[in-house]
């Protein structure tokens, strides 16, 4: 019995490693095209000149340093933080139709940072990124709250029902203070998602936090692992549920808040990615988390460049690109979670 233990997880292991190298191997070879080609024409060679060989005197160089690289750092620094999210959420709540822009989580950070536009302007990146923090945790609160409400307490249902009321309830406020105090030319395309003017400068502020979120995620994921089995189980083997929430949230809070505050209130990533992660290599969340959030870039940098493509010189913001994949997604998971519950 111990050597089939040892086999299978020998194996499991394999699995995992060969699954992280192709994911590894795809993130390279699409933020190499994602930085190669764009809404700008420009020959392969002169990119791979401004990576290595970077003269500020040309033109093509200068949107390669300035604008593209920059912008391929933000989508694997998102789409990591968003996969690992949806994994933490749909791990400690049980409930395949989470993710932190289902939950209202995202649109709590954009009216947040709405509303620190509006009244505070002109504030600096680090403290627009606290706002977002406050915006996202106002959300979750209120989320959970209302999901609680009632006889039979939380359900997966309720929570997802929750989540989308107080995603359009901050939705609706953010609109207000839009207009209100005029902040449409700003908010526009932010809003429908893009990483189009992200620097570097603004990168490295968000980068400890972003580190310290996946650190943290990787550490709990043993336990996420024991309270996707129920919360019953997981308490009858000695963990200790509500501080695993706790920190899972957090973690949630904060890798969001990032998110949002780099390219807008994208959604749907944390929905896919698990989903596809668990089918190739199964429920171990130790697996999961890291594999999610490779993934997550994978998909990111490949959406936002899909964007950029598909109608030269324009560009249509990420944040449309993947809803067209996400809604149809989100649809199909209700409909086969419908149908088992049914059956």
């Amino acid at each position: 019995m111990e050597k089939l233990k040892n086999n299978i997880a020998e194996n499991t292991n394999k699995k995992f490693i060969s699954f992280m190298l192709i994911g590894l191997l795809l993130l390279i070879l699409m933020s190499l095209a994602s930085i190669f080609f764009g809404a700008a024409n420009m020959s392969i060679k002169t990119a791979w000149d401004a990576l290595f060989s970077f003269d500020s005197n040309i033109t093509e160089h200068q949107i390669i340093q300035t604008f593209r690289v920059p912008r391929v750092f933000a989508n694997i620094i998102v789409g990591c933080s968003l996969a690992i999210c949806g994994a933490i959420m749909q791990g400690t709540t049980q409930n395949p139709l989470v993710d932190s822009g289902l939950m209202g989580i995202s649109s709590g950070s954009t009216f947040a940072i709405a509303f620190a536009m509006a009244f505070l302007p002109g504030l600096s990146y680090g403290k627009t990124m606290g706002f977002a923090f406050i915006g996202a945790g106002l959300a979750t609160f209120l989320t959970y709250f209302v999901a609680s409400m009632g006889k039979k307490g939380m359900t997966p249902e309720k929570l997802v029902l929750s989540g989308l009321s107080i995603s359009m309830l901050f939705g609706a406020f953010s609109q207000y203070l839009s207009i209100r105090y005029r902040l449409a030319y700003s908010l526009a395309y932010w809003t429908a998602g893009g990483s189009a003017g992200v620097k570097m400068s603004e990168l490295l502020v968000v980068l400890p936090f972003f580190i310290i979120g996946v650190v943290a995620s990787v550490s709990l994921s043993p336990s996420i692992t024991l309270l996707n089995l129920g919360e019953d189980v997981a308490t009858g083997l000695g963990l200790k549920t509500k501080t695993v929430k706790l920190f899972s949230t957090l973690v949630v809070l904060v890798l969001t808040g990032l998110s949002v505050v780099i390219v807008g209130p994208v959604g749907f990533i944390g929905l896919i990615i698990p989903h596809m992660v668990r089918y190739f290599i199964g429920i171990d969340y130790r697996y999961v988390i890291p594999a999610a959030g490779l993934y997550g870039s994978v998909f990111t940098v490949g959406a936002d460049l899909l964007g950029r493509l598909i109608n030269k010189p324009y560009e249509t913001p990420i944040g449309v690109i993947l809803s067209l994949v996400g809604v149809p997604y989100f649809l199909y998971l209700s409909r086969s979670r419908r149908g088992r519950r049914n059956g």
